[in-house]
């Protein structure tokens, strides 16, 4: 069982949250590290199709554990980045921030690693690394600029300073906002109309709209071979999806190729 959060799995959805709240859920290596794992194991398991990342108690993730670094706490290898998501690349199964208070430093890096930001309308979101002699290493001052640009990006990034729920929409990076108490209920009716969908669709989806942001031009980016698109094209989803059109039901997904 995870030491430093909680994993739940149920209908094709995988929730996960970090659980120290003593610490506002700031990620010391070893919790980091765990979330890695937890996201490995959530990338292989072929019955989860999206995952949903959220805090226990009154913070989503006040950032990397300070005082656990100046105590010389143990340090762990984490090849996938702060919170097991800001150095994954090569995942294209959705995951979506439940964001319900603090999300500082590394746990608005976390945020943005995700491909939804559903936020409560009591979370407030910064990058204050620059005010303690640190900067945003895990993501965000690479993800934020090309997120909402580099004007608006670096208003939040040369001065820490804290932006609400409603300002983080306002700017492009929050998804939707919703009252605090209806989060959780919100968030998962955001990952049930992904789960509606065809697994490899989404997956192929994500694939390309991700690549396509690193190319030079539209034409390369649509010329490509992506292995996402072939992969559902080579699905059985490929074929249900038409036949239960065509019959006036609702699609059986199965994400799984064809024999």
């Amino acid at each position: 069982m995870p030491e430093f959060c909680i994993v739940e799995k149920a209908d094709h959805i995988m929730t996960v949250r970090i659980n120290r709240p003593e610490r506002l859920n700031a990620l010391h290596p070893p919790g980091n590290a765990e979330l890695g794992e937890v996201f490995d194991d959530f990338d292989a398991d072929d019955d989860m199709w999206v995952a949903i990342i959220t805090g226990e108690g009154r913070g989503f993730s006040a950032g990397n554990d300070l005082r656990y670094q100046a105590e010389g706490g143990e340090r762990v290898p984490m090849p996938k980045g702060f919170g097991g998501l800001s150095s994954r690349f090569d995942m294209i199964k959705p995951v979506i921030a439940a964001v319900n208070g603090v999300a500082m430093g590394g746990g608005f890096e976390i945020a943005l690693a995700c491909d939804l930001i559903i936020a409560s309308d009591k979370a407030l979101f910064a990058l204050p690394e620059p005010k303690v002699g640190l900067a945003a290493l895990a993501g965000g001052m690479n993800r934020l600029p090309r997120e909402i640009g580099p004007k608006r990006a670096l208003g939040m990034m040369l001065t820490g300073r804290h932006v609400p729920a409603e300002e983080g929409y306002q700017l492009g990076f929050v998804t939707e906002v919703v009252p605090h108490d209806d989060l959780m209920a919100r968030t998962r009716e955001w990952a049930d109309m992904i789960t509606a969908c065809a697994p490899l669709s989404i997956r192929a989806s994500k694939d390309v709209a991700y690549k396509s942001l690193s190319m030079a031009s539209l034409q390369e980016s649509m010329e490509y071979e992506y292995d996402s698109i072939e992969a559902m094209t080579n699905g059985e989803d490929f074929v249900e999806g038409p036949l239960a059109f065509s019959e006036k039901r609702a699609p059986n997904w199965t994400g799984k190729p064809r024999r």
